[in-house]
């Protein structure tokens, strides 16, 4: 049982390990976004740049060593990694923003609602962008 539990995560631990990391990554987004939106009253898009920069930087750093196994830390790896890296980002934020921008900012709509809608579309994305554009082999 235990041999062939090792092996279901062996074989699994690209996507597991990255929702495990992109749990942890949201809530690294929502600890900044909320205080942001419902304490400081920033507009939701303005509080979901600031908790982006946040939770891009904690990504990175996460799964780049335990989700996608790359272990290269050199310069001449790092730089046009995470250049890549913040760009797959930049879509999926700007995707995001976009969406709480006119569904909260401009319709008036739940901003916390629709933040947890928006992090559901965010995960796939950038999952396909990171296993696909960023830390492929």
């Amino acid at each position: 049982m235990l041999n062939w539990l090792k092996n279901l995560v062996k074989r699994y631990w690209a996507p597991l390990s990255y929702l495990f990391f992109g749990i942890l990554t949201t809530l690294v987004n929502y600890a900044v976004y909320l205080p942001c939106y419902n304490l400081f009253h920033l507009s939701a898009s303005v509080s979901n740049i600031v908790a982006w920069v946040f939770a891009v930087v904690f990504a990175y750093l996460t799964n780049k060593p335990f989700v996608f196994r790359s272990h290269d830390w050199s310069a001449k790896t790092v730089v046009p990694e995470f250049a890549r890296f913040v760009g797959c980002r930049v879509a999926s934020g700007a995707l995001e923003t976009g969406i709480l921008l006119l569904f909260v900012d401009l319709l008036g709509q739940d901003g916390n609602v629709w933040k947890i809608i928006t992090s559901i579309i965010v995960v796939v994305v950038n999952y396909l962008g990171s296993k696909l554009l960023v830390f492929r082999k």
